[in-house]
């Protein structure tokens, strides 16, 4: 079964999403949430979450699927791991959110 591998701008976002949700709604939110993705990141490989592909306009290749108030965009690494990419709040302007974490 393929692993789940969190990219850099993942991590910060994750990071972020932690503190901002533990800061907001306390650490038992922030816990449930952060697991919520988790358990959802494992799920990607079995087709448990439904994705569709990261359009063409972001220039990456990959796939996106919503969790609650975020969307996790993902794509398959080269030895057929999971690799999450980035997250981004349903608020946020996704392209420019986007090529800020990638450089684009």
């Amino acid at each position: 079964m393929p692993g789940v591998r969190i990219e850099q701008a993942a991590a910060l976002r994750l990071d972020e999403i932690y503190r901002h949700t533990r800061d907001r709604w306390g650490d038992q939110q922030a816990e449930r949430y952060i697991t919520g993705l988790f358990e959802a990141f494992d799920k990607i490989a079995n087709h448990g979450v439904v994705s569709r592909p990261i359009p063409a306009e972001f220039g990456v290749d990959g796939f996106v699927f919503r969790y609650e108030r975020h969307f996790v965009y993902w794509r398959w690494l080269a030895d057929g791991d999971v690799g999450i990419v980035t997250l981004l709040h349903e608020r946020m302007h996704h392209i420019d959110r986007f090529r800020e974490d990638f450089g684009l």
